[in-house]
């Protein structure tokens, strides 16, 4: 198959997969794996090298990792080092213990048992970043757990690389030597990183090291060496990308920036990723994880937002490329054979992970969804047990007959880890979100109630208290809580949406309430229980956007501030006084606008309807083109709109009162 038709495939595979999955909120990850399941049988048909794809493929985990380390600063790395070596280390060692003892007790040499165990310790850093960055989870107390331990696997790789030739089985070693292609004939693609691939890839050395790309024991020189000029070079290696990425990183950029071309930018990113890979590969390091140093050295330069913006498309394309050739190797004949086993190991796999996981989160203080997110996230196992594999069969370490199995549990594994994050989503987060932490007992009473105390609820608050006001303050967030009473700020944890926690702190008694919630829909709901409950009230409510206004006017809320319309409003002044108009004239129209906008707002609001979309609002929509017009008319000056609107005794410098009057 010639290669337009096979990118071809691939790109109509997932532009259709993807959108459909995550329309059924499945996410991309699942969609690429499906796509690739469909498209599997053509790719057998035409004889299609799926492995060499994945080679190709592959280099997306590279480039994934090289932009996580733009995230983080070398501070923040030096802060995770607790839970990246304790977490990461006992997850690793307490993993593969837990399969190895599983695996002798099923039958398994303890040599077969232990390379098992380092196998599926592993998980997949691929699906697993991709789906938390995608879910907006990666920085939740989970993800940053989970980042941890795929971190310390990809640096486990390496020595668990030079372990297993150790492992070696006798009666292996005095069979005909192993054809590795046997392996993969019933996995295709799930044989990935052409780990055991030594007649497709080349690479084979006599002891089985080959140059897979990612996770090798490197070129064959490397392996001539001694130890101490092997930790020589690795040092050398890793240092010159601290110390390259440091001091070449700027002048590189300046000398492109000459070109003044964006393509230019574009490939010197690309060149960086590549060589710092190569060298990696060289040495005998992980090309993963050197690029991942690299992204932690330049997260403090200038360039991190242009080199993210540049590297962040082709690892989507390629990370895409990858499941999908995952999905593709999966041997649905050898499948179907041993479905049974199969799916006991694969089965039995996760739910092994997933204690060992919920165990470590207990002894590392990881609570609440979090605990599940990360338990079940790394509950498969991962890119890297293609590998292993393949390297313990090259080294006559793990029978070729097992190793066909043990592939499918991996890819299967990988299978259902879309799976795991929808379970999670839809029966862990409720579960738990649904006994939330009892409210504080209101000891106090205050005219002014203020539900919530965030950017816009603070400023609100310290404004009052700083005027001699006395606030009952409350807030649902207790992090947001321990933080603002570690500066002395009295403040209460509980919902402002319940009745009885407004009727506690005094809503009946007070003389104002303040909602500065961030939820538009709860705000909503709580003006309209208090302006019907408690009419006396003056209400003042955090309006999110402009159909949040007309929202709360229903809901019978009379003082409405929009929370970005004054700061816009500012920003519009500022930009007036910038393009040459006086410091008056340029607050004179400001106030204008502001007056007209409130015009607009006492017009529209009547007209508004919360059960139809406003576009479908005939008699909103006439009045608002309406007023567009006279609008248009005041912006351009052709009538004197805004000027007739200015608050009196606003007069410019050195003129009268008189003036002013005429100006009012």
């Amino acid at each position: 198959m010639d290669f337009l038709t096979l990118a071809f495939i691939f790109l109509i595979a997932g532009v259709v997969a993807v959108p459909l999955a995550s329309k059924l909120g499945l996410g991309s990850v699942l969609g690429y794996l499906i796509a690739g399941i469909v498209i599997g049988p053509v790719l057998v048909a035409f004889n299609v090298d799926v492995i060499a794809l994945q080679h190709f493929a592959e280099f997306g985990v590279v480039m994934m990792l090289f932009l996580v380390g733009l995230e983080l600063e070398p501070r923040m790395l030096w802060q995770m080092r607790g839970r990246l070596l304790g977490l990461g280390g006992l997850q690793v060692g307490g993993t593969a213990l837990a399969v190895m003892g599983v695996a002798m007790a099923l039958g398994q040499p303890w040599t077969v048992a232990l390379a098992i165990g380092l196998v599926f310790a592993l998980s997949s850093t691929a699906i697993v970043l991709q789906t938390l960055n995608e879910k907006g989870l990666m920085k939740s107390d989970g993800g940053q757990a989970s980042f941890s331990v795929l971190l310390f696997q990809d640096i486990a790789v390496i020595p668990m690389l030079a372990l297993i030739p150790l492992l070696a089985m006798p009666e292996l070693m005095d069979m005909a030597p192993v054809d590795t292609h046997a392996v993969d004939s019933h996995t295709a693609a799930p044989a990935h990183h052409g780990g055991g691939h030594g007649e497709e890839t080349g690479n084979e050395t006599g002891d089985g090291a080959q140059d897979d790309g990612h996770g090798d024991t490197g070129p064959a020189w490397i392996e001539t060496i001694p130890g101490w000029q092997r930790a020589l070079i690795t040092i050398a290696a890793i240092a010159g990308v601290v110390v390259g990425g440091s001091l070449l990183t700027r002048p590189v950029f300046r000398f492109i920036a000459l070109a003044r071309l964006r393509e230019m930018f574009t490939a010197t990113a690309l060149m960086m990723v590549i060589g710092i890979a190569l060298l990696m590969t060289l040495v005998g390091l992980s090309p993963a994880l050197g690029t991942f140093l690299a992204g932690v050295v330049l997260a403090n330069s200038e360039y991190r937002h242009e080199l993210e913006s540049d590297i962040d498309p082709f690892k989507g394309l390629l990370l895409g490329l990858f499941f999908m050739t995952v999905g593709a190797g999966i041997d649905f004949g050898l499948l179907l054979e041993s479905i049974g086993s199969i799916l006991g190991l694969t089965v039995g796999l996760i739910a092994l992970k997933t204690l060992v996981l919920l165990v470590l989160a207990h002894v590392f203080g990881v609570n609440g969804s979090d605990r599940w997110l990360f338990a079940l996230g790394l509950a498969q196992a991962g890119e890297f047990g293609f590998v292993l594999l393949g390297f313990t069969v090259a080294n006559q370490v793990i029978p070729a007959s097992v190793a066909d199995q043990l592939l499918l549990v991996v890819a299967l594994s990988m299978l259902l880890t879309p799976a795991l994050f929808i379970a999670y989503e839809r029966f862990i987060v409720p579960r738990l979100a649904a006994a939330p932490a009892e409210p504080d007992q209101i000891d106090d009473a205050a005219p002014v109630i203020i539900a919530g105390h965030g950017r816009w609820g603070g400023i609100v608050n310290r404004m009052l208290v700083g005027a001699g006001y006395r606030t009952v303050v409350l807030d649902h967030s207790s992090a947001q809580l321990e933080a603002l009473r570690a500066f002395g700020i009295k403040v209460f944890f509980g919902d402002a949406s319940r009745p009885d926690l407004l009727h506690a702190a005094g809503i009946e008694e007070a003389q104002m309430l303040v909602v500065a919630i961030d939820d538009k829909d709860q705000a909503t709901e709580i003006v309209r229980h208090v302006a019907q409950t408690q009419p006396h009230l003056h209400i003042i409510a955090r309006a999110v956007d402009r159909d949040h206004v007309y929202e709360l006017y229903a809901a019978g809320c009379r003082d409405i501030i929009r929370e970005t319309f004054d700061s816009g409003v500012r920003a519009g002044r500022s930009a007036f006084e910038a393009l040459g108009r006086h410091p008056f004239e340029a607050e004179r129209m400001a106030r204008g606008f502001v007056e007209h906008d409130r015009y607009v707002l006492r017009e529209l609001a009547s007209l508004f309807r919360t059960d139809i979309p406003a576009h479908e609002n005939e008699p909103y929509v006439a009045r608002a083109r309406e007023i567009s017009e006279e609008m248009d008319a005041a912006m351009t000056g052709a009538s004197n709109a805004y000027t007739n609107r200015i608050d009196r005794g606003w007069f410019p410098p050195g003129e009268g009162e008189v003036k002013g009057d005429e100006g009012a």
